[in-house]
């Protein structure tokens, strides 16, 4: 048996990561604050669904999931923190209630996440792999919506230095980095302010015409879980030109150019 659990699961990325490691016969405990959306994806799944409302921000509520999913299953295989919100606008003009949430939502649920399952994936003594959410955007930083870009470069930091602290102690737990491109999901759904109207029709339409289901785009996600893969680039066609241009322009210490500015947005 093989037991995933997957925060961020009422929708988009995590649905679909549910929906498809049950199609491969593992058992799947489902975590989200949208209760209602969270417990229609389970049913949807079948018996092999748990599903446990969860606010990621809260380190109650991720403790208790962790020992839910125990109590339920006596072992945890698969650890996705996955749960991620954006904001977009001028960095200076977005409110800071936005900013908190972007952080407690993108970061300390990560991190609240890791505190309540990496103690008892270590006590248990057995190969686990956790795979942390962060995104093209940890790599490639955008105007109008630096919360996601900051919180997405923090995962980044803090998914390597988890990795190399598992591997200092000896530890059987494998670590991945999950960076998505375009994925439909509802992540754009909030209304944007006026100065980020323009980016935020690109953006969605880009998503919409580029964009990737979660059902497609989990079992990229789950062969490379399969493979080992420590950094999962499901669309690497979507990171590598720029990243490749931007690494370059560091090293020539050239000033930064940035995704959509040329056009006018």
């Amino acid at each position: 048996m093989t037991v995933a659990v997957i925060t961020g699961a009422a929708g988009g990325i995590g649905a679909g990561l549910a929906r498809e490691a049950a199609r491969r016969g593992m058992q799947v405990v489902l975590a989200d604050r949208d209760e209602d959306a969270l417990r229609e994806v389970a049913r949807g799944i079948g018996n092999a669904a748990y599903a446990v409302p969860t606010d990621v921000t809260d380190a109650d509520a991720c403790e208790a999931l962790a020992e839910k999913a125990y109590n339920a299953h006596g072992q945890v295989d698969l650890l996705f923190n996955n749960a991620g919100v954006l904001a977009t606008g001028n960095s200076w003009e977005i409110p800071p209630e936005k900013w908190r949430q972007s952080w407690a939502v993108n970061v300390d649920g990560v991190l609240n996440g890791l505190r309540a399952f990496v103690p008892r994936l270590i006590a248990a003594e057995r190969p686990a792999r956790i795979i942390n959410t962060a995104s093209v955007g940890g790599f490639l930083p955008s105007p109008l919506m630096a919360p996601y870009s900051a919180t997405k470069f923090a995962v980044v930091a803090l998914t390597e230095s988890l990795a190399g602290e598992l591997q200092a102690l000896g530890t059987s737990i494998a670590v991945s980095l999950l960076a998505p491109g375009p994925v439909k999901s509802g992540i754009f759904r909030e209304e944007p302010p006026e100065q980020a109207t323009q980016f935020h029709t690109v953006m969605t339409n880009m998503l919409e015409e580029h964009g990737l289901t979660g059902d497609e785009f989990a079992p990229l996600v789950l062969d490379a879980v399969e493979r080992g893969e420590y950094w999962i680039f499901p669309q690497p066609e979507v990171l590598e030109p720029a990243f490749s241009a931007r690494n370059q322009q560091i090293l020539e210490r050239k000033a930064p150019q940035f995704f959509l500015v040329d056009q006018d947005v």
